[in-house]
């Protein structure tokens, strides 16, 4: 399995894995209407994170097997095509990292490849000085982000086309510093 940064012209390619994931691996949590609508509005590739190099691919078998990434962006969730983006970074002192657009292409899911990435994606962001990390769950992410540590924060509803998506937003803990300084260490002499 190899973990890297997507490239620019992968994009096209990128967005392909990610409807065909989101047809596949959202059966029986969302209906045909919903997944198309996700598609047309939300899911897919966010070109910034590309270019920021926080948007990773695994690969493995020689074929790219999922996607998906982390940022330092205010941008929670969302596509390039989704409206309410937000302009700006965080600072990892006041607000967590935000974990980006996970899919897995249908022949590789339940492979490793989602934990392989979430893994990569969270020690990058703690390396980045980040405490915490947030996403917004699909309803089919939502069991393997809490297999992880993450934890719901209720739910939230988007209308997009007239048609309602179920989103759940969870945040996760990635490191907490210690409470209590050791002492140094003395030399008795007796």
């Amino acid at each position: 399995m190899i973990i890297r940064p997507a490239r620019p012209d992968e994009i096209p390619a990128l967005e392909r894995l990610i409807a065909a994931s989101a047809r596949q691996l959202s059966i029986g949590f969302y209906s045909p209407q919903e997944t198309e609508a996700a598609i047309k509005h939300v899911f897919g590739v966010d070109s910034e994170l590309v270019g920021d190099g926080t948007y990773l691919v695994v690969e493995l078998d020689g074929r790219i097997a999922g996607c998906g990434g982390w940022s330092r962006r205010a941008t929670l969730f969302g596509s390039d095509r989704f409206a309410q983006r937000q302009i700006g970074f965080v600072d990892p002192a006041q607000a967590p990292a935000k974990i980006r657009a996970f899919f897995i292409a249908p022949e590789f899911a339940r492979r490793g490849v989602g934990a392989a990435l979430l893994d990569a994606c969270e020690a990058a962001a703690r390396a980045a000085d980040f405490t915490q990390a947030e996403l917004m769950a699909t309803l089919p992410g939502v069991p393997f982000y809490t297999a992880y540590g993450y934890r719901a924060q209720g739910e939230v509803v988007q209308h997009y086309d007239g048609i309602a998506l179920r989103f759940v937003p969870m945040r996760k803990t990635l490191f907490q510093p210690s409470q209590q300084e050791a002492a140094p260490e003395t030399e008795v002499q007796t």
